[in-house]
């Protein structure tokens, strides 16, 4: 759903700049409140393995296939507000690097991919686990609920977006029905995935699972007829493993998402995605325009003057994933420091 240069009139892109800014700053300081010692880690991760699977288009219909938009599963794994970082650096990567998705579209990109998926998804999903079952099934049936509607829900905010700057005369209820119906196919795609990932990451660390915290059933002691919380008794610390266990997960995560994009992503469909369908059917793309990032060495998601194409996508990939890696895992670090910084006591002297 990568809106190119062209799609919408300028003063609405900018609108929607100003609009991605301020999430993204809001965002900012929400992740202060998320980023800890068990999330911290795992969310430069994360961006890394949206960028991977985004490479992997599945196909949905005849002609049309879809990717992963990545809202809902960062926003349950490592928190909304770091969800939301999460998915704009990946849209940044792929914008100045890959000339996927237009630079001055990237506020509307963000907004839609990144922030209406992530608010929506994570309002489902913490509804869901609300009323069903404290079990870590039910994490998984809710985050596959709420991916549904995420993909859907941001059909729908870039037909209201184009509705309001769009560059061309189209029946906005065509492109509304167009893109809605469409992406409710993606959305089951994206249900797949993110509930996948989540139950893996369930089973195996299901603490790395922000949206799965507090949510154990608290055990229950008979006292005089009546039944009373029992009273929690911390774990004994152990930071070595701790530690060890976070490496072992983050490795096997950065090894999954290079395979993906390395390898896996030869075979994704080659069909136009749910937007580039219904932009060349209802004719929205009529004044799109080049990407500014298109002489890129790694436009198109292929290596410059590598020939082979296995090859040239392969390594493009690769790339793709360790500086989306680098770049997420440094702000989040940073963002992290400046937590720690802010919740410091301040030492005072006596005279």
């Amino acid at each position: 759903m990568h809106v190119p240069d062209g799609f919408i009139d300028a003063p609405t892109s900018a609108a929607a700049g100003a609009v991605a800014a301020a999430a993204v700053a809001v965002s900012l300081r929400g992740a202060r409140r998320e980023l800890d010692e068990r999330t911290a880690p795992l969310a430069g991760l994360v961006a890394a393995f949206i960028f991977a699977v985004q490479m992997l288009n599945f196909p949905v219909a005849a002609g049309t296939s879809g990717h992963l938009l990545g809202g809902a599963l960062a926003a349950i794994l490592v928190g909304p507000c770091t969800g939301v970082l999460c998915v704009s650096v990946v849209l940044l990567m792929q914008g100045i690097l890959f000339a996927d998705g237009g630079l001055t579209a990237l506020g509307v990109n963000i907004t839609v991919m990144g922030c209406v998926t992530t608010v929506v998804a994570y309002a489902v999903f913490r509804g869901l686990v609300k009323v069903l079952p404290r079990t870590r099934r039910s994490v998984t049936a809710a985050s596959f609920v709420a991916a549904v509607l995420s993909v859907p829900a941001a059909a729908l905010a870039f037909t209201l977006i184009y509705a309001i700057g769009g560059t061309t005369d189209v029946a906005i209820g065509k492109v509304a029905t167009a893109m809605v119906g469409v992406h409710v196919l993606i959305g089951i795609g994206e249900a797949a995935i993110t509930a996948l990932t989540v139950g893996a990451v369930i089973a195996v660390r299901p603490d790395l699972v922000y949206g799965a915290r507090g949510l154990q059933q608290k055990l229950k002691l008979r006292v005089n007829g009546e039944l009373v919380d029992v009273p929690a008794v911390p774990a004994a610390p152990a930071p070595a493993a701790a530690r060890s266990s976070h490496r072992r997960v983050w490795l096997a995560g950065l090894a999954t998402s290079l395979v993906l994009a390395g390898v896996v992503s030869f075979y994704a469909s080659a069909d136009p995605d749910g937007l580039e369908k219904v932009a060349a059917d209802k004719g929205i793309d009529a004044k799109v325009e080049d990407h500014a990032a298109a002489d890129s060495p790694l436009a198109d998601y292929g290596v410059k003057d590598v020939d082979d194409a296995r090859l040239s996508g392969g390594l493009a990939g690769v790339i793709g994933v360790g500086v989306t890696v680098v770049a997420g895992s440094g702000i989040f670090w940073a963002v992290r420091r400046r937590r720690t910084q802010d919740v410091s006591p301040v030492s005072t002297t006596v005279a």
